[in-house]
């Protein structure tokens, strides 16, 4: 390649090899930050579509082909159930529309005991779906090789008549809440989930629950939790988003509805 009119190859190479010496080198505490934040989920609904995450679990009897479960509209992903939906486990009691995994240029991220995973995401709740008596969980997490969880979740309940969204430590007696908030503030808009999850069996987890879409959004509730029941059981833990619920709460709650999901983001510390 020819020397650009004023800017000779030599002095072009000078420059590169000089402003390399000139950087400084990260030691300690500076170059363990530079090097944790490994790897990155970020994907983007056009260009990756369903490929970011492992599987679709939806419509798993086959009941209704003619249906789509989950689809891109424009900058974000649309999660459809209908009230007459089952599936396959649970003896025709409950129905699921879920994505699970997380993909990332063809590689699937796996969540380890003893790491630390931050998770993020937008979420839009519409008034259709509801909070329930039984289960409504619309983020799980489970080890894939043993089928084994829910372990920490985020559900839509009734407590007392109010509805209320709840992270939870599901899988730990009594399934405590880790973060909760009533629900009707933070229907029918973006709001935004923060989760910090440390994989074990006696692992921790962290939820912020944002009332608008991104990290400056105000807080509606926050929370964490040690001795969280959360095994990767000698594989990993993987993240589910959707809609999975019993069909054995009041008939009232159980709408056709949707979930909306963008803006995903997942690190390893």
């Amino acid at each position: 390649m020819p020397d650009s009119p004023g800017f000779p190859r030599r002095t072009a190479l000078r420059t590169i090899v000089g402003s390399a010496l000139a950087l400084p080198v990260l030691t300690g505490p500076l170059a363990r930050c530079a090097t944790a934040a490994s790897p990155l989920w970020h994907p983007d609904p056009v260009k990756d579509g369903l490929k970011a995450f492992e599987g679709v679990e939806a419509d798993r009897g086959g009941l209704h082909p003619d249906r789509k479960y989950v689809v891109v509209e424009g900058n974000h992903y649309r999660f459809n159930i209908w009230r007459d939906d089952r599936d396959t486990t649970g003896g025709g009691d409950r129905q699921r529309t879920e994505t699970k995994g997380m993909v990332q240029n063809g590689s699937a991220l796996k969540m380890h005991d003893g790491e630390t995973w931050t998770l993020s995401y937008e979420m839009f709740i519409p008034a259709s779906l509801h909070g329930t008596s039984r289960f409504t969980h619309i983020f799980q997490t489970k080890t894939p090789a043993t089928n084994a969880g829910p372990w920490v979740t985020l559900d839509l309940v009734r407590d007392g008549g109010v509805e209320m969204i709840s992270a939870r430590a599901y899988a730990n007696p009594g399934s405590p809440s880790i973060a909760a908030a009533k629900l009707a503030p933070l229907r029918d808009k973006w709001i935004t989930i923060e989760w910090t999850l440390t994989p074990g069996d006696a692992g921790a987890a962290a939820c912020v629950i944002r009332s608008g879409a991104g990290a400056g959004a105000p807080i509606a509730a926050q929370g964490s939790k040690t001795g969280v029941k959360l095994p990767d059981q000698g594989d990993y833990v993987r993240p589910k988003w959707g809609i999975y619920r019993s069909v054995e709460s009041d008939p009232a709650d159980i709408l056709d509805t949707y979930l909306l999901f963008r803006n995903y983001r997942a690190e390893r510390k």
